[in-house]
């Protein structure tokens, strides 16, 4: 069994678990600089959120995916009007590289227009997707594409992203959404069985809504590790006369857990946000050239560990909203390095850029 908790007052007794994967030793990426980047969100995965984690799957001496990476980073992330930061501000910054208001998606805290790193890299020849398991318009999504000064407005936010240059995303949000597949527009699928490479390889665009809005797991929506499958085989297929590609996957839920104070709920989500994390790996183990990074917006729930008690771990939840803790980064493969020491938030998105050497891409690295 993975995990199994009981609840005593408001702290649960988590079981310490037994699969143990010991550390593993990546191998050096061979590129000299980074072609693909791939960014895994885990949404509200705080330092003690990965450390249960860890714990729960394989004990002590167990290692999550992310942590077999070579360099590892402290990110703080307070917005341009709080020391607490939502998803939106969180997100602006990954991608864009400035600081904004709680709410805001891509626009400064002047409500100034902020071109993201898909607009950014659209011009030198990139492909771009989105994976979440919360509706595709949500926060963090959202920011890689909309321009708006609250990310409460789903409905304009949908537009903009039929608008966009997202080649594929993934996700939530059937409610939003007033258009559907036509010859000028993007192809749209909407049930997991039509989550499937063969067709979707054959589109130019895809948006695939697999929900009314966040996923239920128990309705048979499609797992974050199978969406970036997906969205992965989609874009190195589009990219293979272009630059490159930049992905986005967010384990959106284990921030809803944190919220909801459930601990089973988060351990169910982190599985699938680790295995995703895994197939990722394997991918740039076997292109050399792929970026990949793994970080949160913010942690959520104030969650404590406490002194074991037998093979149980007690955890407490302080809050029901996001902490102000700082976040961890992980990185592997060409320009990891740059993510190594302590950082704002915004330099991410600097970093990002200077590992794809973004000022020396050739603009017009394209064909069809």
């Amino acid at each position: 069994m993975l995990f199994a908790c009981g609840s005593g007052d408001d702290i649960e007794l988590v079981a310490i678990g037994s699969d143990t994967k010991l550390p593993e030793t990546l191998e050096s990426s061979s590129a000299s600089k980074a072609k693909n980047i791939i960014l895994l969100i885990g949404d509200g995965m705080g330092p003690n959120q990965v450390a249960l984690a860890r714990f729960a799957t394989g004990g002590p001496d167990h290692r999550l995916s992310f942590e077999n990476f070579p360099i590892t980073g402290i990110v703080y992330n307070h917005s341009a009007d709080s020391l607490y930061t939502d998803s939106a501000a969180s997100a602006t910054t990954w991608a864009t590289g400035v600081k904004t208001k709680n709410r805001y998606l891509a626009i400064d805290a002047e409500k100034k227009f902020l071109p993201t790193i898909p607009e950014l890299l659209s011009t030198k020849g990139y492909k771009s997707g989105l994976v979440a398991t919360s509706s595709i318009t949500h926060a963090t999504p959202a920011a890689f594409y909309a321009h708006i000064d609250s990310r409460y407005k789903e409905k304009e936010i949908a537009k903009m992203l039929v608008d966009s240059d997202i080649d594929i995303a993934l996700g939530g949000g059937q409610e939003f959404f007033d258009v559907i597949s036509s010859e000028d527009g993007p192809f749209m699928i909407f049930d997991k069985q039509s989550l499937d490479s063969t067709l979707l390889n054959s589109q130019e665009q895809v948006i695939g809504l697999f929900a009314e809005d966040g996923f239920d797991r128990e309705t048979g929506t499609p797992t974050q590790l199978e969406m970036t499958q997906v969205a992965l085989s989609f874009l190195e297929r589009k990219s293979q006369n272009c630059s490159g590609f930049f992905l986005m996957s967010e384990g959106s839920q284990i921030d809803w857990a944190g919220h909801d104070n459930n601990v089973e709920y988060m351990l169910i989500e982190f599985a699938d946000f680790d295995a995703t994390v895994l197939a990722a790996t394997n991918f740039a183990v076997a292109n050399q050239d792929t970026l990949i990074l793994v970080t949160a917006d913010h942690a959520t729930g104030g969650l404590v560990l406490q002194r074991p008690k037998g093979s149980k771990i007690p955890a407490q939840w302080t809050t029901g909203s996001h902490d102000l803790s700082p976040i961890n980064i992980y990185a592997y493969g060409p320009g990891a390095e740059l993510f190594s020491g302590v950082m704002d938030n915004t330099e991410i998105f600097d970093r990002v850029l200077q590992a794809l050497d973004y000022e020396n891409l050739d603009s017009s690295n394209c064909s069809s």
